[in-house]
């Protein structure tokens, strides 16, 4: 196995490169410990195919549709004094036992999401989130990451 000083030695070496300075290489070790392995992404769906009241709600809630292998994320986020509530909805019902994981660079909040898809999340950091949904006897599906500021 290949630890992440080796590889990152050998990525030098194939480069010819000096070695990226250490806040850049610190960087790239956190982000890369916020992957969900196996996981599959679930892309984000243009604003405009949203329906309703539109992609901003009266209330300053901003919804967010993410589509992949069959399931369809709504999120709404709303900001309100400095933190991020979230309330969401996977379709169809992906399944009994079915846990989302809504998460930020430093926090992870699980929910069991309800009988009809829903889950909700509140005092959230602004920043950056991403949602995953761990189905039963399924790869999971995960939302890009998006930056919700307040």
């Amino acid at each position: 196995m290949i630890d992440d000083e080796y590889f990152l030695a050998a990525l030098r070496l194939a480069a010819g490169a000096d070695p990226p300075p250490a806040h850049v290489a610190a960087a790239a070790r956190e982000v890369y410990g916020l992957r969900v392995a196996g996981s599959l992404t679930a892309a984000p769906v243009a604003e405009a195919a949203l329906t309703g009241a539109g992609a901003r709600g009266d209330d300053g809630s901003h919804l967010v549709r993410f589509v992949a292998d069959g399931l369809t994320f709504d999120l709404e986020v709303t900001v309100g004094d400095g933190l991020i509530d979230v309330a969401g909805q996977v379709l169809p019902h992906p399944g009994e036992d079915t846990l989302v994981d809504v998460r930020t660079p430093h926090l992870t909040l699980s929910r069991r999401i309800s009988r009809n898809g829903c889950f909700a999340a509140t005092g959230v950091p602004p920043g950056w989130l991403s949602v995953v949904c761990h189905r039963p006897g399924h790869a999971p599906v995960q939302t890009r990451w998006v930056r919700i500021r307040p």
